[in-house]
């Protein structure tokens, strides 16, 4: 009974509200949702925490208990919104990357123009080296094309190159148990991301070679790939730099899983 005099009771507020002049719109949750799925990360080099936005919405923050917005930010090597997919409506777009701290608060470090298509999903990449003088960084959007079917008892991988000094760099695969080393697909250049490949479950090492060469980039050892899951692995960093150690700016494979 409690439960229904809540209801109810909330029904007549809403029905009230829809007749007052300033009433908050109540949206049809029922709906099929519209729109493109995004996902934003900062792979810029010396950049800093920035806010994402599409035009003037703001789509990735920090949650603030203050009731300030926070200065905090999507960290260089972090994506925003935990990593989930937000919903933009499709057209014509120009994402930025504004700085949250309270220096330069809001300033657009980067303008990335993009075209969503109804239902399809996107990533956004701040990337290349930051001009702390023009405070200026680059930037891409890719399309994160799912093929409409595959076999549910394997993985979907793809590579992203988002190293601003690379040749195209070609991703191996090399099978933990076996050592067998398969190439993913092709050679990606950057700013650019290669197909979703299907590949057979299992734990992998991987290896990022620029295109022609015998020399390894940047290795990133035992990742699991799981059945039905669809991944996206993106190198970012100054290939110049060695792999190891713990230079912030060193080249490294990100793993990130798309769904």
């Amino acid at each position: 009974m409690t439960r229904i005099r809540t209801l109810t009771a909330l029904l007549a507020a809403v029905a009230l509200a829809g007749c007052e002049k300033d009433a908050i719109q109540i949206d049809d949750i029922t709906a099929p949702p519209t729109g493109a799925w995004v996902k934003f990360f900062n792979f810029g080099l010396n950049a800093p925490q920035v806010n994402f936005y599409a035009g003037d919405r703001k789509v990735t923050a920090i949650s603030s208990t203050t009731g300030v917005e926070s200065t905090v930010g999507v960290a260089y090597g972090s994506a925003g919104a935990g990593g989930v997919y937000t919903a933009i409506p499709a057209g014509q777009v120009t994402f930025a990357g504004r700085i949250s701290a309270t220096v330069d608060n809001n300033l657009a470090i980067a303008s990335i123009p993009g075209t969503l298509v109804d239902g399809k999903a996107y990533s956004v990449f701040l990337s290349g080296l930051y001009d702390a003088t023009a405070k200026r960084s680059d930037g891409f959007v890719v399309e994160d094309n799912f093929p409409a079917a595959f076999d549910d008892t394997q993985a979907l991988v793809r590579f992203v190159n988002a190293s601003h000094n690379s040749q195209p760099v070609q991703l191996s695969l090399r099978n933990a148990t076996t050592l067998a080393e398969t190439p993913l697909g092709t050679a990606v250049a950057y700013k650019s991301g290669g197909a979703f490949i299907g590949v057979p479950t299992g734990g992998y090492d991987l290896l990022a070679r620029e295109s022609g060469s015998t020399t390894v980039l940047v290795t990133r050892t035992a990742v699991a790939f799981s059945a039905g899951r669809v991944y996206t692995i993106a190198l970012r960093g100054d290939v110049t730099l060695p792999s190891t150690g713990t230079a912030t700016n060193r080249p490294s494979l990100d793993n990130t899983p798309n769904r």
